[in-house]
């Protein structure tokens, strides 16, 4: 009989375009661009919290974003991509509609191993997350590379007729690039051992059009206009999708809601400052054991979970031993978590 197994994370990494654009360079370029409505000085940050974001080279690649996360990450474990059994591919954004990005950065990397994407908006790596776990401890897979690289950036919206539609761009404007990569092997499964203790999903698919880009897709495969191209919030009822089902989620799931609790650290997915603080009230949980990584870097799309843990990391606020949880929320409507020991 096989002995239980679990996925331990070995390590998380990120790469952050070294470009930086602040929220008044977001307001001067939308100036310099004719737009009929130009937001006044500081609204911007007033509105979302955000001090800038993080742009990618013109001839950069999502694949290219999730190779040098995915280096960082080898290099940190002392592995080489030989050692990969699984690399996943999990971003909102990618290379093309066909391939998968996953054999793009595969190449990239060099490696010789299976590869598949895993797209869910905004809980992509939390997803991919899940799939790695549940591979390792079916004993299909030893040792999983889950890579990410998002560049949203290219979803923002230059010019805006008037002030209700930029409100509907609002979510543009916060969008950050990044690439990041998480570590997975199986180690022996103990009472107090690292690894992925649980992870729980739930959707609201009926809220699938409450924050769209329409492009790619055989809705608009041919757009023609730019409008298709651009993130658009539907009214508000993304956020009264996510207000109505993160409770709903984590009251079906009450177990690991007292894990998230007594987790040393609490990483969950931030588009805006005034969100962090509804959401920190909305889990009833401390602030001290959470990070606002958005204000600085914005919204780094399936990026920010492992942003968050990366930072804590290098802080020192968590350690081996402790126990951290990520709870990913996205459009379409989903809710994600994932309770690992370190």
């Amino acid at each position: 009989m096989l002995s239980a197994v679990r996925a331990q994370l070995v390590t998380t990494a990120v790469h952050l375009p070294p470009a930086y654009r602040t929220m008044e360079d977001t307001r001067a370029r939308i100036a310099a661009l004719g737009s009929p409505y130009v937001p006044p000085s500081g609204l911007l940050e007033d509105l979302t919290g955000v001090r800038g974001v993080h742009e990618r080279a013109d001839r950069e690649q999502a694949s290219d974003l999730a190779v040098a996360a995915a280096a960082k990450a080898l290099a940190a474990a002392g592995l080489g991509i030989d050692d990969i059994d699984l690399l996943l591919f999990t971003s909102c954004t990618q290379d093309l509609i066909e391939p998968a990005t996953a054999h793009i950065v595969a190449a990239k990397l060099g490696a010789g191993c299976p590869v598949f994407d895993v797209k869910n908006a905004c809980n992509s790596v939390l997803n991919g997350l899940e799939v790695a776990a549940a591979f390792i401890e079916s004993g299909r897979y030893r040792t999983v590379l889950i890579t990410s690289g998002e560049a949203p950036t290219l979803t923002t919206r230059w010019t805006v007729p008037d002030h209700d539609a930029f409100l509907r761009a609002l979510p543009g404007y916060t969008l950050s690039d990044a690439g990041a990569a998480v570590l997975l092997t199986a180690v022996p499964a103990t009472d107090d051992g690292p690894g992925v203790l649980t992870t729980a999903f739930t959707a609201d698919s009926t809220a699938w059009d409450r924050c769209v880009v329409e492009a790619g897709g055989t809705m608009h495969y041919r757009p023609t206009s730019p409008e298709p191209t651009y993130v658009r919030l539907n009214d508000d009822r993304l956020r009264d999708a996510a207000i109505g089902i993160l409770p709903l989620a984590l009251e079906r799931t009450a177990a690991e809601l007292e894990l998230v609790r007594r987790s040393a650290f609490v990483a969950f997915h931030q588009i805006s400052m005034p969100q962090f603080h509804e959401t920190i009230l909305q889990l009833g949980l401390s602030p001290d054991r959470c990070l606002p990584t958005v204000a600085e870097h914005g919204n780094a799309a399936s990026a920010s979970l492992p942003l968050q843990l990366v930072t804590a990391l290098e802080s020192d606020r968590v350690e081996p031993g402790d126990t951290v949880a990520l709870i990913g929320m996205a459009s379409g409507f989903s809710v994600g978590l994932a309770v690992i020991r370190l």
